[in-house]
């Protein structure tokens, strides 16, 4: 039996003083189920002056962005234009290139805005890597939840206790955000396939060994956990079936082919990628750019 894997994760600047906190992808670990990216950002506080992030491209692979607290303005090359709220599922099929922004600041009002969320990314399947792109927005209210055993669950994306997210997936997903009272002993099952507990606020025992907030437990393969709560707690959990194959990652691309990569820079630089509409700038690629005419 292996045991579990507590990744600690690190704070990334993405400039303007907006930090967050990435779990994965990590040395020891490249994936959880289809996971290959969890950004963890906030709780901050934004203004109208904090830098916006903004249009950049993907390939291979679809974020999903899930709020916390606060708003967010999503707009991409598809001409999606979106204000991104609490309790939603965002999810954006790059497949063979996409370009979006996130933006805050013109949300933030004179006095500031609560911002706090969750950003993944999911490798597609290695058959949809070039699937065509596509952004899918599911509200609050179309997220299944029920009480099971003193915990509030949400089932955000794939299947669980007898509930099915509406959040269309390319391969076996699991995406979940639950609640616990304090004193509450919660059984999450064994699947088969790869799970990861994440703590987002207060005090939780997995397995009878303490999890603090921030850090994310990978689970021993094909196992549940039983989860205490010391105190009102929330965490999320993710997972879902194996990769295929690991993932060539550089910058926001992912593939299951390096040249793949090389290419989608190239077609960046060279403003291949499309626009978002009424967006003339664009973040630059770093200067390590894995390009083909190097």
């Amino acid at each position: 039996m292996h045991e579990a894997l507590d990744l600690t994760g690190h704070v990334k600047d993405l400039g303007g003083a907006f930090t967050v906190r990435r779990l994965l992808p990590d040395a020891r670990r490249q994936s959880v189920g289809p996971f290959v990216f969890f950004d963890h950002f906030g709780p901050t506080t934004v203004t109208r002056d904090t830098d916006d992030v903004r249009p950049h491209p993907h390939i291979g692979l679809a974020t999903v962005t899930y709020l916390l607290a606060g708003r967010i303005r999503h707009r991409d090359s598809l001409g999606t234009d979106r204000v991104i709220e609490p309790g939603a599922i965002n999810w954006m099929t790059a497949g063979r290139g996409v370009v979006h922004s996130e933006r805050w600041a013109a949300l933030a009002g004179e006095g500031g805005m609560a911002l706090e969320g969750l950003q993944l990314w999911a490798a597609l399947p290695v058959a949809h890597e070039e699937a065509e792109p596509d952004f899918s927005h599911t509200p609050a209210s179309s997220i299944p939840e029920r009480m099971i055993d003193g915990a509030s669950v949400r089932v955000l994306v794939g299947d669980a206790f007898g509930l099915s997210s509406p959040v269309p997936t390319l391969a076996s997903t699991l995406y979940l955000d639950i609640a616990l009272e304090g004193g509450v002993a919660f059984e999450l099952p064994a699947r088969g396939d790869e799970l990861a507990v994440y703590v987002l606020d207060g005090r939780l025992e997995v397995d009878g060994v303490v999890l603090p907030p921030t850090i994310l437990r990978v689970l021993p393969a094909g196992q549940g956990a039983r989860i205490t709560a010391g105190t009102k707690a929330r965490l999320v959990v993710i997972g879902g079936a194996p990769l295929e194959c690991r993932r060539h990652m550089w910058w926001n691309f992912v593939s299951s082919r390096r040249e793949r990569i090389a290419q989608a820079a190239d077609d960046w630089a060279a403003q291949r990628m499309g626009r978002v509409p009424g967006e003339e700038e664009g973040i630059p690629l770093p200067p390590d750019s894995p390009s083909c005419d190097r």
